[in-house]
């Protein structure tokens, strides 16, 4: 098979009939995914967007590791487990932690400058970490990693990069059900292209909620994919919620990383009180549920207008050198607006951060589908049990991504999709104009009934509504082709702007699938545990420490592997 040279993003309209492997989504994940898969194999690397625009991208902490002489993998081991509140799978934790020196190993060898202490790697401590083991480049980790796997990706000769592209369905095969390919949005075309594996690598869905620190594309596109062909789902109802998102009027949710607080900043009310400690003994640095709850409850019970409220990050106690060296960008998007981090505390509040649930793999990222794999953010590995640790995830990108290298496909021949065209006209605009509005009301919802504490009322409301959406959805001109099923076919667009609004209504397709994916398993889990909060059930259960399930409409409890 002849493919175009992929020495920068491909713009090409001639999508390739099939690839040896598709890899879906371009975060840490992805890109690291592409680069540890045998070089003989042909990969075809979709990016809804472009490189370097996911939630990787944005991640500002750093990546844990236990590499110091004075920490050990035992240490982190026992750190992730209590961090994750009783679900963390053991074998998948021990995996992790004793996998993390390689990967640290690896980026070093690519290229990427994580800071030093002369010539030792430069750790910091976050929260729930009982030793300092987050290695960091400034306060841009997670950019410099996907800028570095990026330039790595695009000098191989078997990678091609499809930008602008959106994966609306998985192509199984009708007997064996095997996934062999995707169903792909590609300039105002799609078209079916055949693979003998594919890889979800497409992160979370924190566009589900209002206030989020993902960024657009974060609209949990691999898990909805994987859910409507009836691969086993995992602990969706854990959502962490990051308890310092910048809280300014007219500025994004941008993160304002837990290495502050690390570091010395206090949490503070409009008094200057250091409110965090009445909820839990480590304060500001207790694990991010119990801090983005204590900052719930605190504005409950002293603002007049809790939801219109915030609190505050004082970075003064940290030395000035010391802070403009490890948070140059902070200090730059705060000062951007309004914000003289160096004299006045940052406004911020809690927002949907991460998705600890997902697809449920193995550990060889294998789903319940055959052919099927997932990594990231989009997988449930088992690592992160109720409520991830802090700076783990980069981790897990990587680490498991790592297993692909051994993917072994030798036995089986990708399907190759060279399906006549058909000219369609429409351009959707009513359609997306109904689904954009659809979408801010969802997240208005979710934000309300599924974010940091719930209860059963309003979880059975909100699933009512969004059920109602989804009905809307199916009635709309659009949903033919985003459901489509058929790899017989493939559809050309005469209307330029029938790319853009396929993709805001299929991105809310899967927004409202995942909502009520998120809802449902809310419901089901009557106690709170980790990321998940029930104000009717406050405690957690011994009888609930088990993973929560689905197939389809199936939802059952799973053992935990302790």
């Amino acid at each position: 098979m002849v493919l175009h040279s992929s020495s920068s993003e491909a713009t090409t309209t001639n999508i390739p009939p099939r690839f040896d492997v598709i890899v879906v989504g371009t975060g840490a994940a992805g890109l690291y995914a592409a680069l540890c898969l045998p070089e003989s194999l042909q990969i075809g690397l979709i990016t809804k967007d472009r490189l370097k625009v996911g939630a990787s991208d944005w991640a500002q902490g750093g990546i844990a590791a236990a590499i110091a002489p004075d920490d050990s993998t035992t240490f982190h081991q026992e750190d992730t487990l209590k961090a994750g509140a009783g679900l963390c799978d053991r074998a998948s934790v021990d995996f992790l932690v004793n996998n993390a020196a390689t990967a640290i190993h690896r980026l070093v060898e690519l290229g990427v400058a994580f800071d030093r202490h002369g010539k030792q790697l430069a750790m910091t401590l976050e929260a729930a970490h009982s030793h300092p083991r987050v290695l960091h480049a400034a306060d841009t980790t997670g950019r410099a990693i996907v800028g570095t796997l990026s330039e790595q990706v695009l000098k191989r000769d078997n990678i091609e990069v499809l930008s602008q592209a959106l994966a609306l369905s998985l192509w199984l095969h009708p007997d064996t059900k095997r996934c062999q390919g995707v169903s792909l949005l590609h300039h105002n075309q799609i078209r079916w292209i055949g693979a003998t594996a594919v890889i979800l690598a497409t992160g979370g869905g924190g566009q589900v909620y209002a206030q989020t620190t993902n960024p657009s594309v974060s609209t949990g596109d691999g898990i909805a994919l994987a859910w409507r062909v009836g691969a086993q789902l995992r602990d969706l109802e854990f959502v962490q919620f990051h308890p310092t998102a910048l809280t300014q009027p007219g500025a994004p949710r941008f993160l304002i990383s837990e290495a502050v607080r690390g570091e010395g900043a206090h949490l503070v009310d409009k008094k200057g009180d250091r409110f965090a400690f009445n909820y839990h003994p480590k304060g500001e640095l207790a694990p991010r549920d119990v801090v983005s709850r204590a900052i719930f409850h605190h504005l409950e019970q002293t603002a007049a207008d809790p939801a219109g409220e915030r609190v505050y990050l004082d970075l003064t106690p940290i030395e000035r050198d010391r802070l403009h060296y490890r948070f140059p960008n902070i200090i730059q998007v705060c000062q951007h607006w309004g914000i003289d981090v160096l004299n006045e505390p940052i406004p911020v509040a809690p927002a949907a951060h991460y998705w600890m649930g997902g697809i449920a793999t193995d550990l060889n990222n294998q789903t319940s589908i055959p052919g099927l794999y997932a990594i990231g953010e989009t997988a449930s590995t088992g690592v992160h049990g109720a409520n991830r640790l802090a700076s783990n995830s980069l981790l897990e990108c990587l680490v498991y991504a790592a297993q692909l290298t051994h993917l072994d496909i030798t036995n089986e021949n990708p399907p190759s999709s060279n399906a006549p065209e058909m000219q369609a006209e429409g351009n959707f605009e009513k359609d997306a104009e109904i689904m954009a509005i659809a979408r801010t009301e969802l997240q208005r919802l979710m934000w309300q009934s599924a974010g940091i504490v719930r209860s059963q009322d309003a979880l059975t409301d909100a699933i009512a509504q969004v059920q109602s959406w989804r009905d809307t959805f199916r009635q709309l001109q659009v949903s033919q082709y985003i459901n489509n099923s058929s790899p017989s076919q493939a559809i050309v667009f005469t209307n330029p702007t029938a790319q853009k609004n396929l993709q805001t209504c299929a991105e809310t397709f899967n927004l409202l699938d995942i909502a009520y994916l998120i809802l449902k398993s809310a419901l089901y889990r009557t106690e709170s545990r980790g990321g998940h909060y029930r104000s009717d059930y406050p405690k957690p259960s011994p009888q609930w420490q088990v993973h929560t399930q689905i197939e389809g409409e199936t939802w059952q409890t799973g053992m935990v592997d302790c």
